[in-house]
């Protein structure tokens, strides 16, 4: 997945290089890279993520229900951890079957191509549509309204809730409702929930120093050169760079990630 993130991430970057809401002008080259990059390599990298989960667990049937519970999990908002789960699920699933439904020999071919991509796929998106998705739009509403509710009455704590927001799920769902709520106050010139935001943001891709990320990249085994390009990434305001890292050990990381956030939120929106 990480060849997805840097690609798409730079691309959206390039975008970007045209003004900030260039993209929004239909027919420009702005719009095509943020199409490319954001509407296509960034979609590919959470089913991704869920398919090869499912597959390190179910072996080849366990791809495409992996991949199906990971497309749904980025379409209902549940972002990376949503991904996750949905691989493992659709992995255990898959597995599942694999192992203890037996069937008649003159059928049994049709288990890796019919039986478990269905059944799989089946137990995956229902869980995912009905479990894991209300939950996590509930959780964002209430975040939403308790974060709206505080206004800038106290601008150190709001920084703290912002940026642990934006560094939780990096770019998923709880991160972009910490993007929609500084948004609006900077439009009218308030820019508090912006510093604590925005910074937080940048924090995200620069947790660890230049020689911790070429030992991180090395722990978790995300290839040479993935601990640099966070750097790029990060200048970017591109959160997702990490997420390569916090899918490979994600009670590590991500905790050091809202701890990074939170500081920098707390920092930056009291000197704003």
């Amino acid at each position: 997945m990480l060849p997805m993130v840097v690609a798409g991430g730079l691309l959206i970057a390039l975008s970007f290089v045209f003004g900030i809401e260039a993209f929004e002008q239909e027919g420009t080259l702005a719009a095509a890279l943020m199409q490319i990059g954001g509407g296509t390599a960034f979609a590919l990298m959470i089913p991704v993520l869920a398919g090869y989960i499912a597959y390190s667990i179910a072996d080849r049937p366990g791809i495409a229900p992996g991949m199906i519970g990971g497309m749904l999990a980025s379409n209902i908002g549940s972002g990376f951890i949503g991904g996750i789960l949905a691989g493992f699920l659709a992995g255990y699933v898959a597995l599942a079957v694999t192992r203890y439904v037996k069937l008649p020999s003159s059928i049994e071919s049709l288990k890796p191509i019919l039986i478990i991509p269905l059944i799989a796929s089946l137990v995956t998106g229902l869980t995912m549509i009905y479990v894991i998705g209300e939950p996590v739009a509930a959780l964002l509403n209430a975040l939403t309204s308790f974060l709206e509710s505080m206004g800038s009455t106290n601008a150190i704590l709001l920084g703290i809730l912002l940026g642990a927001m934006m560094c939780f799920d990096l770019g998923g769902p709880v991160n972009k409702g910490s993007l929609h709520l500084w948004c609006g106050p900077a439009r009218i010139g308030n820019l508090r929930p912006h510093g604590g935001d925005y910074g937080s943001g940048n924090g995200a891709c620069h947790w660890h120093g230049h020689r911790q990320l070429c030992r991180a990249q090395q722990v978790f085994g995300t290839g040479a050169g993935s601990g640099q390009s966070l750097f790029v990434l990060g200048l970017c305001f591109i959160s997702e760079g990490a997420i390569p890292f916090a899918a490979k050990d994600p009670l590590r990381v991500i905790p050091a990630c809202i701890a990074g956030g939170a500081l920098t939120g707390a920092l930056n929106a009291g000197r704003c």
